[in-house]
């Protein structure tokens, strides 16, 4: 590896420009966020400053397939989710004022859709000609990147969401829907962990690090997706039912 960590001026610009925008929006509205709303995007952004920058960005770009995976896994499974937890429903309402927008944001939204744009994103991006496209022109890996992080956002906001022109689904179907949210990454790590050969040329050609060979190196990437794709949906199964639970008591004790 190089010396010197490379840093990314556009991902260092994006992510003033939505710290600035979140910031602003709260400042005309007269309003403070809630400390969870401000530690969500704090974190959001902090991870993704992290692992768009830097060593693992280098090694990700250059040397080991599975340090890819563990970028995408943060875009997808924290750096979304959080996003979503640091939006209040009168911001994003704001921007889905307009009947039409509204209209197509609740379509997008609901669990069958947002899974399906998900999953469409997950394998798209993961089979060898997109990806070596996305590794060899960087304008198609910021599009890969952009990519899994709004279709992510859209899985996640059944479950999320807080705007009221696109609301969140029922704490029963929350339930339902997480079973299901799993599948597509678990697919996609499992097509990857269970190839007979380098699915990516890109990294069949680099050195060994670590003692990885390219096709341990690949094996090792399918099995960082496989384990958040169970372990992740089953924490947030469990924060919804406890959710479902203090809502269903809150009558009683009104």
């Amino acid at each position: 590896m190089d010396g010197n960590a490379t840093i990314h001026l556009d991902v260092v610009i994006g992510v003033g420009v939505a710290a600035g925008a979140w910031a602003g929006a709260w400042r005309v509205r007269g309003a403070r966020p809630r400390p969870g709303e401000t530690a969500a995007l704090v974190i959001a952004l902090v991870v993704l400053l992290a692992m768009l920058n830097g060593p693992v960005h280098d090694l990700s770009d250059r040397r080991l397939f599975s340090a890819h995976m563990a970028q995408h896994l943060a875009l997808t499974l924290v750096v979304a989710p959080l996003l979503l937890i640091a939006t209040p429903a009168w911001m994003i309402d704001a921007i889905l004022r307009r009947a039409r927008v509204a209209s197509l944001a609740h379509a997008l939204t609901r669990p069958v859709p947002a899974l399906a744009l998900y999953t469409v994103a997950l394998v798209g991006w993961h089979l060898p000609l997109a990806y070596g496209l996305a590794l060899e022109v960087h304008g198609w890996h910021i599009v890969q990147h952009l990519t899994l992080m709004g279709t992510a956002a859209l899985a996640w906001w059944p479950v999320l969401g807080r705007s009221e022109l696109a609301p969140r689904v029922p704490y029963a179907a929350q339930i339902l829907y997480l079973f299901a949210f799993g599948l597509p990454m678990g697919a996609v790590a499992a097509m990857i962990t269970g190839a007979a050969t380098v699915l990516y040329p890109f990294y069949a050609d680099a050195p060994a690090l670590y003692g990885l060979t390219p096709f341990d190196d690949q094996r090792l990437g399918g099995v960082l997706m496989w384990v958040p794709a169970a372990v992740v949906p089953v924490i947030a199964f469990t924060v919804v039912f406890f959710r479902w639970v203090a809502a269903e008591r809150e009558p009683e004790t009104a």
